[in-house]
């Protein structure tokens, strides 16, 4: 079955180059275009889509807050956010927010497909160019590895974490407690210095070659 997609960007030149990006894949279905984030929500409540496509700046309701509501309505709806404005607050709050992926405006025909084909197996995806910033950003020297000491178990947690999964889902796949997982993502985030799960995820993306976090990423 094709997978259905959704396109939402206030512009409507942008949606048809995305629409057109994406007639390369016979397996690929825009099944709607939405004006907003507004609109966005709507169309996702009536139509059931497998991936939304969120501009990150619309009006009304922003593509982060669209995200947002979508995740927290529709759980089995993945999000992959496109921006031309690639910023790191504006990365990490889309994160927090629950999407599935955030990508260039820049991306070619083949990375937007792979891309909509990465998020319906579970995985986040990133374009090299958001990793690259996220890296630039980051105070950390570039090392294969993290500087901060995890245990075999933690490394699991933040995989788990930054690939989008709740604790809930986290205790259920390491055969772990709910509780368990909380009181490791604690540890974790006190020997990180986070104090949420976007931080998590951001560690996890800043040391991409030594995580399996199962990221596009350009590569």
């Amino acid at each position: 079955m094709a997978i259905k997609v959704i396109i939402a960007d206030d512009h409507e030149i942008s949606r048809i180059g995305i629409r057109r990006l994406l007639s390369i894949a016979p397996d690929i279905d825009v099944i709607a275009e939405a004006i907003d984030g507004a609109n966005a929500l709507e169309l996702s409540r009536s139509k059931k889509p497998d991936v939304v496509l969120l501009d990150v700046l619309m009006p009304n309701v922003s593509g982060i807050e669209a995200a947002q509501r979508i995740k927290a309505e529709l759980k089995d709806v993945a999000v992959i956010m496109l921006s031309a404005a690639e910023d790191e607050k504006s990365i990490e709050r889309a994160m927090y927010a629950g999407a599935d992926g955030y990508l260039s405006k820049e991306v070619t025909s083949e990375e937007l497909v792979a891309s909509i084909r990465t998020v319906m197996l579970g995985e986040r995806v990133f374009s090299r160019s958001i990793l690259n910033l996220l890296e630039g950003k980051s105070h950390e020297q570039k090392s294969d590895q993290p500087s901060v000491t995890l245990t075999k178990r933690e490394e699991e947690i933040v995989t788990l974490v930054a690939k989008g999964l709740t604790s809930q889902d986290i205790a259920k796949k390491l055969f772990i407690s709910p509780r368990t997982v909380e009181t490791h993502r604690a540890r974790i985030m006190d020997k990180l210095g986070v104090n949420n799960a976007a931080g998590l995820v951001r560690f996890a993306l800043l040391h991409a070659t030594y995580f399996d976090v199962g990221m596009n990423g350009g590569r």
